[in-house]
């Protein structure tokens, strides 16, 4: 299959189009609610899309505020995280996304954005920047390094190093004693006013195998080639510790269950088709049927 790539060249394209380029290709990105106070005591709240988690013992996040490419100014909440040394980063959920959008418009630093989002603080147990009492997941975080980019230019800016001092999380959001991500119905940044909803059917599980898979490399020449199982369905069937053997699989047991679920009556037979077979194995895999796959591959190819 042939694709067409245009290419972005980093100085030759204007700087405001690179940027959502940029933004639009590294995303979803989950966005920090981050809360700050100054040293006057004035408090700061923006949201940042660069953001994430790089450790968990101790854990440690980090965001990066961006030197304005339309102003050329630092960010209130760079200065006062340099000043004070302390932040809380607040996740955000769908409901709150108008809100944050007000909050990250560019206020003069003696403006309280939590009274321009409607947004309401309380009181942190470990830090004096506030959280947000409308977020779910509220993490207290104290400033550990802070490596500067190329500041001379709009658009560049900082990774701000944080360690987590402590998180808060609603009970609310716990199915089972975990973190139901149903619950917490966070949004996260695209490009240009997009962004996006981790909710309902956009959320899915993906298992990673117990073990090391035989991987794609190994399966039948056939079935790598085939037009009709995707990539997805290759790296299922991929997935299992070692090729089962047609001497411990019991054809004759599993017939009906076969032709159950693939809604196809003669593929049990002996004479049917490659793309008969694959549409077969398609149906299974799709129905997380790993098991008949691989019995119905192992009959037809007597191994």
């Amino acid at each position: 299959m042939n694709k067409k790539f245009l290419e972005f060249i980093p100085g030759e394209v204007p700087k405001r189009e690179m940027h959502q380029i940029l933004l639009s290709g590294v995303a979803p990105r989950p966005i920090a609610l981050v809360s700050t106070i100054s040293t006057d005591g004035i408090l700061n709240l923006a949201p940042y899309s660069f953001f994430n988690a790089y450790a968990s013992n101790p854990p440690i996040v980090a965001i990066g505020p961006a030197i304005s490419a339309a102003t050329g100014k630092i960010k209130d909440t760079y200065t006062n995280i340099i000043e004070t040394g302390e932040c809380t980063i607040n996740a955000v959920t769908y409901d709150m996304a108008e809100q944050i959008s007000l909050a990250s418009c560019e206020f003069p630093p003696d403006i309280n954005e939590f009274e321009k989002s409607g947004l309401h603080p309380i009181e942190s147990h470990k830090v004096k920047a506030p959280r947000v009492m409308e977020s779910p997941f509220q993490m207290e975080c104290k400033l550990i390094e802070t490596i500067a980019l190329k500041r001379e230019l709009g658009g560049n800016g900082n990774i701000m190093l944080l360690e987590v001092v402590i998180i808060h999380a609603d009970e609310k959001v716990f199915t089972n004693e975990q973190i139901d991500p149903q619950k917490l119905d966070l949004v996260a940044r695209m490009g240009y006013d997009y962004y996006c909803r981790a909710y309902g059917d956009a959320i899915f599980e993906v298992f990673k195998p117990k073990w090391n898979g035989i991987g794609i490399d190994a399966l039948p020449e056939f079935i790598k080639q085939s037009n009709v199982l995707t990539g997805a369905q290759l790296a299922k069937l991929a997935g299992i510790k070692e090729i089962p053997q047609k001497s411990n699989m019991n054809f004759s047991l599993v017939k009906e269950e076969l032709i159950t679920i693939s809604g196809m009556p003669h593929i049990v037979d002996a004479h049917v088709t490659s793309e008969e077979l694959e549409k077969a194995i398609s149906t299974l895999v799709d129905q997380e049927r790993i098991d008949l796959a691989w019995c119905l591959l192992a009959e037809y190819l007597g191994n």
